[in-house]
């Protein structure tokens, strides 16, 4: 009888396992996700923080996980960055957050190399006008496509072909100036 009793509370393990997430002041992040036929790991969520007000959620997934930011930039196949509002935001200054998080986090050279495809991210930004909290947009990294930026669920243009400009937009994060250290912790896997 007890052996039954073992045996089902192994599949009930097994089952809620399955089915882990990460809940963030009640957004959630599964443990993994398929991207267009792409397995992946959440490897970090956390809150961004500005003050002493939370912003918005955030999660990395990637093939694997990884423990710094050298490692994920050089990993390769797919990556997701999924992002989802705390408060209402102005999408125009979203726009400008992500074009100065990227330029802090690059030698000049490399920026300037990738401004066109930073002014055309903050349009797209722009043109959507804002983002409600539980709003979000993702950042997906898919191998022979590019990068693609999808706000509330949708494609927005064309995407990105070049994987530096992918590379630079996790820097914001993950950069050496991160827009929050305690969020680049957190998307790396460290402990809070």
């Amino acid at each position: 009888m007890w052996k039954k009793g073992l045996a089902a509370c192994a599949l009930l393990l097994a089952m809620v396992a399955a089915h882990a997430e990460v809940v963030l002041s009640g957004v959630k992040y599964d443990e993994a996700l398929d991207l267009k036929g792409n397995k992946l790991v959440l490897n970090g969520a956390g809150i961004r923080f500005k003050a002493i007000f939370k912003v918005y959620t955030a999660g990395l997934y990637l093939p694997k996980k990884a423990g710094t930011p050298e490692e994920v930039l050089s990993m390769p196949g797919a990556k997701s960055m999924r992002v989802v509002m705390l408060r209402d935001i102005d999408s125009s200054e979203l726009g400008k957050l992500f074009a100065r998080g990227m330029e802090d986090n690059m030698e000049r050279a490399q920026f300037s190399k990738l401004v066109p495809g930073v002014m055309r991210m903050s349009q797209l930004f722009s043109d959507i006008k804002g983002l409600k909290a539980g709003e979000g947009f993702t950042l997906d990294w898919i191998p022979g496509t590019g990068a693609v930026v999808s706000v509330k669920g949708v494609q927005q243009g064309e995407p990105f072909k070049e994987p530096e400009f992918f590379n630079a937009i996790l820097r914001i994060w993950l950069g050496h100036a991160p827009a929050d250290w305690k969020l680049k912790e957190a998307l790396l896997g460290k402990p809070a």
